[in-house]
């Protein structure tokens, strides 16, 4: 796809079924879920959380879509700062040496999936000699450390930001938040997930979509 997208949400049509008289809201969602949503792919795309989002782990969030199929879904948080730690500090931990060069990275709070572990998303004009993922023609994703020593020579990629932990949904479950209301989506651009301020790419993702963050915000409060 190559525009932002909302759902809206419907049911299919009741399949007959002779020993019952109706088919069940269950039923139905899960046929509306299998027709319309099965063959979506986010990979590369925003999702932004509704101002309802009972997760405070995911609250405000915006997150960018790593990989999404059959199987599952993974994807960053990309503006929630991981509190006093830096990557000044996570390359000291890791016993890694900085330069005069080294890139200031944005280090995140990826999501509450293997903490301990990083992620970095960034410019696709960067491959690491390991293993890098290509997530869209404007993103990539690398999960290997040579990746941070090229960071901390002021090397790598243009653009980067690491994540602590990922975002991760089973088969079905990301469909089924959507389906509920959860989140929204909306195409991923450099500019949001790489220029705007933390605090204001939500905001700024759901302007792209043509939605006011207060009026979403307000609306949500008078649910």
């Amino acid at each position: 796809m190559t525009v932002a997208m909302k759902y809206q949400l419907g049911l299919a049509p009741a399949v007959v079924n002779p020993n019952m008289n109706r088919v069940s809201h269950c039923e139905k969602m899960g046929i509306f879920l299998t027709d319309i949503m099965g063959a979506l792919d986010l990979t590369g795309k925003l999702l932004i959380a509704m101002p309802g989002m009972e997760d405070p782990r995911f609250a405000h969030s915006v997150v960018l879509m790593c990989a999404h199929s059959a199987e599952g879904a993974m994807g960053l948080i990309i503006n929630k700062p991981m509190g006093e730690m830096t990557f000044a500090s996570l390359l000291e931990q890791l016993s890694i040496t900085e330069n005069a060069l080294s890139h200031d990275v944005p280090l995140l709070f990826g999501g509450p999936v293997e903490g301990a572990r990083g992620f970095v998303l960034h410019s696709p004009d960067y491959r690491s000699q390991i293993s890098s993922l290509p997530v869209s023609d404007d993103f990539a994703m690398t999960a290997t450390v040579d990746i941070i020593e090229d960071l901390a020579k002021g090397e790598g990629p243009t653009q980067a930001l690491v994540a602590l932990g990922y975002s991760g949904w089973g088969p079905d479950q990301l469909e089924q938040e959507i389906a509920m209301n959860g989140w929204l989506i909306a195409d991923a651009s450099h500019g949001i997930v790489f220029d705007n301020a933390n605090d204001a790419k939500w905001g700024a993702a759901l302007k792209t979509l043509g939605i006011d963050p207060l009026t979403l915000s307000a609306s949500a409060g008078r649910a």
